[in-house]
């Protein structure tokens, strides 16, 4: 059950408070901490699927787990970024359209499920996590980039953006899947 892969799934949900906790430390110290916790979250992410597959370990509970810890590492983020004002004005739709997608997409996955039907990960899916990371990650380190004249803040709203087009893209063409089984 604990195998290498589940492991490294649960500890992207383990860092949480640590990455929300950065958030209130002094800055730019609270930012590094949190694109390192962050950075490593998303490596842990790449691994944890690589090594199930590869080592031919692929769980019941990895395969409930790993969205879950996806999900909570993103939403956890953006409510950080945008409860310190970092993602502001007109940008915080960018951040709503990508929480109100995770959570479609996590109900939809749900009931088809029950259903028995599986909803498999597309590649403009990918692009969409890619996205996502790269902006989050990037929003997370703005203010420690600052100090070395990084645009990390231009990158992050940037990537905000893309992935939230591909959000929207994605989390149409998941539901157009799913209302199939619905009717």
């Amino acid at each position: 059950m604990w195998t290498l892969p589940n492991i490294l799934t649960m500890s992207r949900i383990l860092v949480i408070p640590v990455l929300v906790a950065s958030f209130y430390l002094d800055q730019p110290l609270g930012s590094h901490i949190a694109f390192i916790t962050f950075a490593l979250a998303g490596i842990t992410d790449f691994f944890d699927g690589y090594l199930a597959r590869a080592t031919g370990s692929v769980s019941k509970i990895g395969v409930f787990l790993d969205p879950i810890a996806d999900k909570l590492m993103v939403a956890s983020v953006i409510v950080m970024v945008v409860g310190f004002g970092w993602v502001d004005g007109v940008h915080v739709i960018a951040a709503v359209i990508i929480m109100c997608r995770e959570l479609l997409v996590s109900g939809l996955r749900e009931f088809l499920a029950g259903a028995h039907v599986s909803v498999p990960v597309t590649m403009l899916a990918k692009w969409k996590t890619t996205a996502q990371m790269l902006a989050l990650g990037s929003l997370c380190w703005m203010k420690g980039a600052e100090q070395f004249g990084l645009p990390a803040y231009e990158i992050g709203i940037v990537a905000l953006w893309i992935a939230a087009v591909l959000t929207l893209y994605t989390g149409y063409d998941y539901l157009r899947a799913g209302i199939k089984h619905m009717v």
